[in-house]
């Protein structure tokens, strides 16, 4: 019989602070030797939970009780330690940040090596053969902070290569990436399938699946309700596929629609619209300031400086900011929001210059990782916190505000999660609460980066025809994005940084 490597027994699963229900119901699952099983889904529908039972996570360290037998190798969840794990199953998270334990690419290279008292010289050998089989040697002794999201995915996938495991689980591991950025995950990807590992990938976009994946498995609420092969697979209607939450198998069309949208000339009415802000000769960046700021800065150890081409966001309108990771579209962002002082130039705002505190005050943004900016004790305070720290509200106007707040949770399907603390929503969830909390503060300008991260079909969609309505009421809306299906489908105008 073929050898199974990941095994699901009649699995249930309820995390300890949950309310809802199980996030996992009455699960079988097995996958065999050498073979790439994507797990899919809407959000919330519990594939997370099986790569959370399969590399050991839960219930250990996600607290909550088991029913029936997870195993992956000779690890049985709840049973065996997760220290275990760490030599049958590499794990690769959406954001790799969540997983470094060193600053350096190399001391994060050697570490699960290191951990299991492996000789110095072998530890060596091994990093340099790794960087070796995946090309990807010009990450040696490298700062990872300093890393694009691209890069620090291929070391985060290569870190969990360095002890050999039998199987690789990955968790939404595209999510942060440009196209770029996934083709090379997907050759990585591809290398361990041809070496004979089992992969368990757990993502809502399956167009880079193709040709790697084995087999699918569908979920909905916490159950299995299909299981294809890649050949049922890509026979399903597209309209079945929408239904379930999932992503498009094939972005050839959206790409041949952003290339259009791109070339294509602002309006004369667009035009006659004034801009509601404007940059000039700017540069931006850390680690320095003044004119010369962008040669200085290419010399300078933990710096970063972009010039940016001349720009005019107006109202009214939907633009997306698309280019590779690391190109500077977050730390743009982040300036004309007054979250950073620019490099050098101008940045002006309804026509006069302005100062970060003027930008701060007339914008949102929501952030790509959105734990940085949750901090009250239920969804509901997390959307009314910027209400409440203004003041001078009287009880009527609060009791308008909280209706308005309901509201915006309830079209944003969070409105049952009111009384939750944020930080047990899953991934999706939390960016659809960061989305209100932008939705609620009126401001001229929000920026979002990335909002459509570890969100299905159903809840891009979603988003997307907010930030339309967020557009049709007068607000300039500029969305940092690697979403190619968001972009085609709401994008106004697209700016490049390459």
């Amino acid at each position: 019989m073929t050898d199974i490597v990941c095994e699901l027994s009649d699995c249930t699963f309820r995390y300890a602070d949950a309310e809802s229900g199980a996030a996992l119901r009455n699960a079988t699952l097995r996958v065999r030797a050498g073979e790439v099983v994507v797990l899919t889904g809407r959000s919330g529908c519990g594939k997370t939970t099986v790569t959370r039972m399969l590399n050991g996570l839960a219930p250990e360290h996600f607290a909550g009780q088991l029913d029936g037998r997870a195993r992956t190798a000779d690890c049985i969840a709840g049973d065996t330690s997760v220290n275990n794990y760490v030599t049958r199953v590499g794990s690769v998270f959406q954001n790799p940040k969540t997983q470094y334990f060193h600053a350096n690419s190399s001391d994060e290279l050697a570490f699960p090596c290191e951990n299991v008292g492996m000789e110095p010289a072998q530890i060596r050998a091994r990093i340099s053969e790794r960087l070796r089989e995946f090309d990807i040697e010009h990450l040696r002794d490298r700062s990872i902070i300093q890393l694009s999201g691209g890069q620090q995915q291929q070391l985060a996938v290569a870190a969990a290569t360095m002890l050999d495991p039998r199987a690789f689980v990955l968790d939404e591991p595209t999510g942060n990436l440009d196209a770029d950025a996934i083709e090379r995950l997907r050759t990585m990807l591809m290398q361990l399938k041809c070496a004979g590992n089992t992969i368990v990938i757990a993502e809502h976009r399956l167009a880079w699946c193709a040709g790697l994946a084995d087999r699918y498995v569908l979920f909905d609420d916490g159950q299995i309700i299909g299981e294809y092969s890649a050949r049922e697979f890509a026979a399903l209607p597209a309209q079945q596929l929408r239904d379930q939450g999932l992503r498009s198998r094939d972005l050839s069309e959206q790409q041949q629609r952003i290339k259009r949208i791109i070339a294509q000339a602002e309006s004369a009415e667009t035009i006659e619209n004034p801009a509601l802000l404007s940059t000039k000769n700017l540069v931006v960046g850390y680690g320095g300031r003044g004119l010369l700021a962008h040669i200085t800065h290419r010399r300078a150890k933990n710096a970063f400086a972009r010039e940016v081409p001349d720009a005019e966001l107006r109202g009214g309108r939907i633009i997306g900011l698309m280019g590779c990771n690391g190109a500077g579209k977050s730390t743009f962002a982040r300036t004309i929001c007054g979250l950073g002082k620019p490099l050098s130039g101008e940045i002006l705002l309804d026509g006069k210059l302005a100062k970060p505190a003027k930008l701060a005050n007339n914008a949102a943004m929501v952030m790509q990782d959105v734990n940085y900016q949750l901090f009250a004790d239920s969804v509901r305070e997390e959307v009314m916190l910027e209400t409440e720290m203004r003041g001078g509200a009287d009880a009527a106007d609060m009791c308008s505000a909280r209706e308005r707040c309901d509201e915006i949770l309830r079209e944003l399907d969070l409105l049952e999660f009111a009384d939750r603390h944020p930080m047990s929503l899953s991934g999706g969830q939390k960016q659809r609460l960061a989305i209100a909390t932008a939705l609620m503060a009126r401001k001229q300008l929000v920026v979002l980066d990335e909002p459509t991260s570890g969100l299905d079909y159903t809840h891009m969609m979603q988003v997307g025809e907010l930030l339309r309505r967020l557009a049709d009421r007068g607000v300039c809306v500029l969305v940092i994005t690697h979403d190619e299906e968001l972009a085609a489908h709401f994008c106004d105008r697209i700016l490049r940084f390459d």
